[in-house]
């Protein structure tokens, strides 16, 4: 949870990149912790249970109409994320990684590991996620995604 995020960011003192000092930098990382709750991790969670979960605990396909309106819900957030969020810098608050960057990717793997590529023909997301992943490390990356990246051979 973002709860617990921060409060170990706090009594770990981890480096100020995280949850930056900075007022400005620290309320963009806020803004962002806020807003993904609803957005980036609903709509992404909402294609990941849709597409994944429920055909799994029914045994029944999912309708294509009822793919193609989670996957726009989904699309509308992730513009929004680019443009309002990630604009034309490295990371969201800036130019070092933050908590809002790695909470936004974890969060953007759930559909990914449905089946759906949300990076392949988003250049600026794609080298958000390329930055992210090279800050934490690949292999690290990997290793704590692998799981989910494994979903959909259920």
């Amino acid at each position: 949870s973002i709860a617990i995020l921060l409060y170990l960011a706090r009594k770990f003192k981890t480096p100020d990149h995280w949850y930056p000092s900075d007022l400005q930098k620290r309320a963009r990382v806020d803004e962002y912790l806020s807003w993904q709750h609803v957005n980036i991790r609903g709509k992404g969670s909402k294609l990941f249970l849709t597409k994944v979960l429920l055909p799994l605990l029914t045994g029944q396909p999912l309708p294509p109409e009822k793919l193609e309106g989670v996957t726009e819900e989904l699309n509308v957030v992730l513009k929004q994320f680019e443009e309002k969020f990630l604009q034309d810098k490295p990371f969201i608050a800036g130019s070092e990684i933050s908590l809002a960057d790695l909470v936004a990717l974890v969060e953007l793997m759930q559909p990914v590991g449905a089946g759906y590529d949300l990076f392949e023909e988003r250049p600026k997301l794609a080298e958000w996620r390329r930055r992210v992943e090279e800050a934490v490390g690949k292999q690290l990356f990997q290793k704590a995604h692998e799981g989910i990246l494994n979903a959909k051979n259920l």
